[in-house]
C-alpha cells in the first residue's frame, strides 16, 4: 500500500531542480565567471539532477502500482523518453549544426539498454535465482520491433542513393520517421490490448491489486512532482550536456559527440535502469525486459520521428547511418539477444556475454 502522505523530500526535490533549472536558464550563472566557479556550478547542478532522477523514479513507481502492468512500464517509459527527446532537440538547436548527436544518442542508448541494462539483470537476477523464466512470445516480438527500427533508421542511411551517406532526403526521412511511430504504436497495441498476456510475468497479477487504497489525493501529488521533476531534469541535462560538448570540443577530444550522446543516454536512462534491475531481482524478468527493451523501443520510435521533424522545420542536416564498427556492435549484440531470449530461460552466462559487449562498447568509445 502506498502511504497517503509523502515525505518532504518528494516535493522539494522536484521543485527545487525546476527553480535552479530556471536560474540557470535566466542568468547562466554556469557560463560566467572563474573558470573553477563554472565548475563548483556544473557539479552542483549535476548533484541534484541524480538525486531528481531518483524521486522521479519513486513518483513514476507510485503511479505505475496504481496503473498496473503493463501501463506502469508504459508510464515510466513515456516519461523517460519525453526528458531524451527534449535534451536531444534542445542541444541540436543550440549553437552550431550538430548532426550526429541524434545518431549517437539513439545509438548509445540501445547499446546502454541490450547491453549493460540487459546484462545486469540477467547477471543479476540468475545470481540470486539460479535461472530465470521469460516468455519467448512477448520478448520475441520486441526484439523483432527493435531490430526493424534500429536497421531503418540507423544502418539504412548509409545506402542510400538520394543523398550523402548517412543521410535521408526529406522524403525518406517523412517515411521512416512515419515507420518508426508506426512500429512503436503496433507493439503498445499489441502489449496493452491484443496480446497483453504475452508481456505479464505470472506473478504480475499482484499489480493493482491494493490501488483503491491509495488515495486520489496522493496520485495526483504524484503525477505532478513526475511532471515537475522531468522539466527540471530535461532543463538541468540541457545545461550539464552542452558544459560537456562546450568543454570538450576545446580540448579538442575525438568523438566528442559520441561521449556527449553516451552521457545523456546514460543519464536519462538511470530511472529505468534502476527499476529494471529492481524488477530482476525480485525475480521478475519479464518485466525486467519490458522495461528495459521497452525503453530502446521508446527512444528509436519517438526521438528519431522527433529530431527527423526538427531537421526538416530547421533546415539543419541530420546524419543518422553509423561508423562500420558502430554498425557491427549494434549487429553482434542484437544477434546475441535473438539467441539469449530464445530458449525462454536465462542464467549468469547469458548475462555475462551482453556485459562483455558493453564493455567493449565503453572502450571503444574511450579508445576509438
Amino acid at each position: 500500500m502506498i502511504s497517503r502522505h509523502l515525505p518532504a523530500s518528494s516535493y522539494v526535490v522536484p521543485l527545487g531542480a525546476l527553480a535552479l533549472a530556471i536560474v540557470l536558464q535566466l542568468f547562466g550563472v554556469a557560463g560566467k565567471g572563474h573558470a573553477w566557479v563554472t565548475i563548483l556550478v556544473s557539479l552542483f547542478t549535476l548533484c541534484v539532477l541524480l538525486v531528481t532522477v531518483f524521486v522521479v523514479l519513486e513518483h513514476a513507481e507510485a503511479l505505475a502500482f496504481r496503473l498496473g502492468q503493463p501501463y506502469g512500464t508504459l508510464l515510466l517509459t513515456f516519461a523517460v523518453t519525453t526528458v531524451e527527446v527534449s535534451i536531444i532537440v534542445s542541444m541540436m538547436l543550440h549553437g552550431e549544426n550538430n548532426p550526429t548527436l541524434a545518431r549517437e544518442s539513439v545509438f548509445s542508448t540501445v547499446m546502454i539498454v541490450c547491453a549493460g541494462v540487459v546484462g545486469l539483470c540477467l547477471t543479476l537476477g540468475a545470481w540470486l535465482h539460479r535461472q530465470q523464466d521469460l516468455k519467448r512470445q512477448g520478448t520475441s516480438a520486441i526484439l523483432s520491433v527493435l531490430t526493424a527500427l534500429t536497421v531503418l533508421t540507423l544502418v539504412l542511411p548509409n545506402y542510400t542513393l538520394s543523398t550523402d551517406p548517412g543521410s535521408f532526403s526529406p522524403v525518406q526521412l517523412v517515411f521512416v520517421s512515419f515507420c518508426a511511430v508506426l512500429l512503436y504504436a503496433s507493439f503498445v497495441f499489441a502489449q496493452t490490448v491484443r496480446h497483453r498476456d504475452d508481456f505479464l510475468d505470472e506473478s504480475a497479477a499482484y499489480a493493482g491489486v491494493h490501488a483503491g487504497n491509495t488515495s486520489k489525493r496522493a496520485l495526483y501529488a504524484n503525477a505532478f512532482f513526475l511532471v515537475t521533476g522531468l522539466v527540471g531534469i530535461v532543463l538541468l541535462a540541457e545545461q550539464v550536456a552542452v558544459g560537456i560538448e562546450d568543454g570538450l570540443a576545446a580540448l579538442n577530444v575525438a568523438q566528442s559527440d559520441a561521449i556527449v550522446g553516451a552521457f545523456i543516454a546514460t543519464l536519462v536512462l538511470l530511472p529505468e535502469g534502476l527499476a529494471a534491475i529492481r524488477a530482476a531481482l525480485n525475480n521478475e524478468l519479464q518485466r525486467s525486459l519490458n522495461i528495459a527493451l521497452g525503453s530502446a523501443l521508446a527512444t528509436i520510435g519517438l526521438t528519431i520521428p522527433a529530431v527527423g521533424m526538427a531537421s526538416l522545420v530547421t533546415g539543419r542536416e541530420l546524419t543518422l547511418g553509423l561508423s562500420p564498427g558502430d554498425t557491427v556492435l549494434l549487429a553482434l549484440i542484437l544477434s546475441i539477444s535473438i539467441h539469449s531470449f530464445g530458449t525462454g530461460r536465462t542464467n549468469v552466462l547469458t548475462g555475462m556475454v551482453h556485459l562483455v559487449v558493453f564493455i567493449a562498447f565503453v572502450l571503444l568509445l574511450a579508445a576509438p
